[in-house]
């Protein structure tokens, strides 16, 4: 099935006749825009569906990737958030200890606290909500912005709507396939790679999965921070529409924006995969991953545990997912 059955319908005809941009795209086509509404909505699940490829979250798939739990291995994959990350604007995440408070009873119970100052939606590993991203004035299935924003958040797709994530995972690791600890800046991670990378790992993608990519580029973090957001290698949008149409759960991957930046698809253009997965297709993505110490160990199959933060409303939500093998 593609990512938007009637619309893979029109891609196909189209393809014989000038192929006009549509969500989906031969993976051939080097350029990409962002389709108009009529070609993109309604989704799959209908008009009023706001949870996107969450509706492949089922007791089925959770079953299963508890049937991947063999040796009861466990790798974190989420960095420590702390004031030395890196950081994009006016992001930040400062912790102030608080004095420590002697309780009065006779037993000297001191108490030891925390204020944070920050951004919890999106710094260190993060989940991306819909509305974090739009087309225009846009989000998910069509949605109208200024119709679900407020000073309390959004009143619909929030962060807090997702709820656990505990499917099975394939991480691809383009930077082993390449042959290199780290891949260059400016290396677009194409459908040839991912097809390479499943025959290499002899693994597949399959539906409802959760797709990991590891470029290495994960190591710089906190280590050498302007380079790190200074661009980074990553999916292109072949490669994003490629995995896309298995109908995944989520993307993620050990650098910012899961995709290579800047695009080399579109050039000039602002992270046209955000578009694709999140707006388009009603994907998340799970971007800054660790996931040097699941490469060292040569995990490729697992199960993972993602539980996003109940903020209501948010547009994102800092997580702390694992691998668990």
């Amino acid at each position: 099935m593609s990512v938007f059955s009637r619309r893979g319908l029109l891609a196909a005809a189209c393809l014989g006749c000038g192929g006009a941009h549509l969500g989906f795209q031969a993976s051939a086509q080097t350029a990409w825009s962002p389709p108009a509404e009529a070609q993109r909505c309604p989704s799959r699940w209908g008009a009023a569906d706001r949870r996107g490829s969450m509706n492949l979250m089922t007791q089925d798939r959770a079953r299963r990737a508890a049937g991947l739990i063999r040796t009861g291995g466990m790798v974190e994959l989420g960095h420590v958030l702390n004031m030395q990350m890196p950081f994009f604007g006016t992001r930040r995440f400062d912790v102030h200890q608080k004095p420590m408070f002697m309780n009065p009873e006779s037993n000297r119970r001191g108490s030891n606290e925390e204020v944070v100052v920050g951004e919890i939606g999106q710094v260190g590993t993060q989940l991306d909500m819909f509305p974090h991203q739009t087309i225009g004035s846009q989000t998910y299935n069509c949605v109208e912005i200024p119709r679900i924003s407020g000073r309390n958040g959004f009143s619909e797709m929030g962060v807090d709507t997702v709820g656990t994530i505990f499917t099975r995972a394939v991480m691809l690791d383009i930077a082993r396939l390449r042959g290199v600890p780290v891949l260059p800046i400016d290396h677009e991670i194409t459908v040839e790679d991912i097809e390479r990378a499943q025959a290499a790992q002899n693994v597949r993608i399959e539906e409802g999965d959760a797709v990991i990519f590891h470029t290495g580029w994960g190591t710089l973090w906190g280590r050498d921070n302007a380079r790190y957001v200074s661009g980074c290698p990553g999916i292109g949008v072949a490669a994003a529409e490629h995995v896309l149409a298995k109908n995944v759960i989520l993307m993620g991957a050990d650098n910012w924006p899961v995709e290579v930046a800047p695009s080399r698809t579109m050039p000039g253009a602002s992270l046209p995969v955000h578009q694709i997965a999140l707006v388009v297709n009603g994907v998340h993505l799970l971007e800054n991953m660790k996931l040097d110490e699941l490469a060292s160990r040569g995990v490729h199959e697992f199960a993972i545990a993602v539980q996003p933060l109940k903020i209501r409303g948010g547009s994102g939500s800092t997580v702390a997912p694992t691998a668990l093998f």
